[in-house]
């Protein structure tokens, strides 16, 4: 089944791309979340007319997260977190902690774009990639240090 994307979609394309999908995807999933139109006659004559101005929006996505991707390149995190017995934490680091400590820089990411396979359960450093926009990452640094606590 042929259909016109109406929004980008991870794993399909970006906006105004026209692509083919199993009939059961495209009418149980795509269609009803008004991510993607059926392509025919009157749609792709619509997706002509509205041709410049996705190429204006994507050009701006791409724009952003580029200089997004520039802010945050190389950027150091450090993160301090109880320690037991042989450097292992108590607990562990995930993305919503990295997404915090990003935060504090003024850089909002959501957790789900930083992309932890693991969360980390020891000390040392990481590098961890962070989705900045549609198939764009940067890798930034993760350094988990002990927690001095106070006797």
């Amino acid at each position: 089944m042929e259909l016109i994307l109406k929004t980008t979609v991870e794993t399909l394309g970006e906006e105004g791309d026209i692509v083919k999908v199993k009939p059961g995807y495209a009418r149980n999933y795509l269609i009803p979340k008004k991510m993607a139109v059926i392509a025919n006659k009157a749609n792709l004559a619509l997706l002509e007319q509205e041709k410049a101005t996705i190429v204006a929006r994507r050009e701006k996505q791409r724009q952003e997260a580029e200089t997004l991707s520039k802010k945050i390149a190389g950027a150091i995190i450090t993160i301090k977190h109880r320690v037991g017995e042989e450097e292992k934490l108590f607990g562990s680091v995930t993305a919503a902690d990295i997404a915090e400590k990003l935060a504090e820089m003024d850089v909002q990411i959501e957790k789900k774009n930083i992309l932890l396979t693991e969360p980390i359960k020891t000390l040392g450093e990481f590098t961890v990639a962070v989705k900045v926009g549609y198939q764009m990452t940067s890798d930034i640094t993760v350094q988990v240090i002990p927690l001095e606590t106070e006797i």
